[in-house]
């Protein structure tokens, strides 16, 4: 019989600040998901360090007991690394792995981190090296004394385990060459857009998480990888879907998240390139979560970022299976009651007094009201289809379920 391999995290500690624009509630809520990502990237987090400071330290970012706390903790149980949640100067990160003799690294350099171990096809992997020579760029000096200790773990994977030599001409020669890579990729990528025909283009987009490729396996039938961590998709899957007699080509893109890292976002221009040429957009919102309100305003900050918050868009309100409300106690008459407090059909009322016939809710994992999503993305998919083939519109009954 064979044994089951263990698998080994990294022990990690989590810090986080709280100021005028961050309190409490939001800090916890940074955290936690700063530690799903830590948890993505092969990391365990042993404790959360939190300071409330207005200004942050220009040398250590946090002050000066809390940075020998930080330590202590460091030394006495063995920490690999020290994960603060906002991102941190060059000087900084070197001055704070001085004092900690230990891995430093912001959220920035984690999410680099895991598009590193994600990136499977060469144009993912060019984008994600891109991204990291871009951000090492300023980090050199620090860089090198990583590079002496030839770690590995967290934070340690791809371009800044080349050679100790390279110097900054030559990562701005090699950032030069991987744009121009890219750019000829990108071109590659446009033409075959191009070869689409006049399909109508839908792209799944939302938060990191939220089920966009369970939804693309189910919808067409596909084997899309899907996990329940971040950023498990990185290069964008575009399949054939057929409703009714309906065909369109529906477009799995990589999910956003809060404090998306501004050299990923050029990076991968052209990934997302397919959310700015698709005629409609599925918005995927995990209502399970209990911030999915901020996800939403998130991933609509990028969208306009983009220049695609114009486009028709259909919210899906996706995991209504693993949605329970906040109870609160009846006799409890101090507490107050707020929107973690509403029933699904509460939301529902919400969103269809905001959105109308542009909202749904649904089950991807257990094809829940999926017949309802079907319906609606194909009277969507025909809307577009006959303002773009007047003369085609007798094809199409005005109803899915009519065939």
């Amino acid at each position: 019989m064979l044994e089951k391999k263990s698998i080994e995290y990294e022990k990690a500690v989590l810090i986080g600040v709280l100021n005028q624009y961050q309190d409490e509630e939001k800090v916890k809520e940074y955290l936690d998901e700063l530690e799903f990502l830590t948890y993505t990237a092969g990391g365990e987090v042993e404790k959360r360090f939190v300071q409330r400071i207005d200004v942050p330290n220009p040398k250590t970012y946090i002050g000066s007991g809390k940075m020998e706390e930080v330590r202590q903790f460091v030394k006495e149980n063995e920490i690999g690394s020290v994960i603060f949640d906002d991102e941190l100067s060059p000087a900084q990160q070197n001055n704070i792995e001085k004092l900690l003799k230990c891995k430093v690294l912001d959220r920035t350099s984690l999410i680099l981190d895991i598009f590193a171990q994600r990136a499977q096809t060469s144009y993912a992997r060019t984008q994600v090296e891109l991204a990291q020579y871009e951000y090492l760029l300023p980090r050199l000096t620090g860089l090198w004394t990583h590079l002496e200790r030839q770690r590995g773990g967290i934070g340690m994977r791809g371009p800044g385990e080349t050679e100790i030599e390279t110097d900054r001409r030559i990562v701005r020669d090699r950032i030069a060459l991987l744009k121009k890579k890219l750019a000829k990729i990108d071109r590659q990528m446009e033409t075959q857009r191009g070869n689409r025909g006049s399909l109508v283009r839908v792209a799944l987009v939302g938060y990191t998480n939220v089920g966009k490729s369970t939804l693309m396996n189910v919808i067409s039938k596909s084997e899309v990888f899907a996990e329940n961590k971040l950023f498990a998709t990185l290069d964008t899957t575009v399949r054939k879907v057929v409703l009714g007699n309906l065909p369109f080509l529906l477009s799995d893109t990589v999910g956003f998240i809060r404090k998306l890292p501004t050299q990923l976002v050029e990076s991968f221009k052209s990934t997302l390139d397919e959310v700015r040429e698709a005629d409609l957009l599925l918005h995927v919102v995990d209502i399970s979560h209990p911030n999915f309100e901020e996800h939403i305003d998130s991933v609509n900050q990028i969208l306009d970022e983009i220049e695609s918050s114009d486009k028709p868009c259909i919210m899906v309100f996706n995991k209504i299976d693993q949605y329970v409300p906040e109870t609160i106690d009846e006799d409890d008459l101090v507490t107050e009651r707020t929107k973690a407090h509403f029933t699904l059909e509460e939301w529902k009322k919400t969103y269809f007094n905001k959105l109308g016939d542009k909202a749904l809710f649904i089950s991807a994992l257990n094809k829940e009201n999926l017949d309802e999503f079907r319906k609606r993305v194909y009277d969507a998919v025909r809307d577009i289809h006959v303002t773009r083939f007047p003369y085609n519109n007798f094809l199409y009954p005005e109803h899915l379920d009519e065939y």
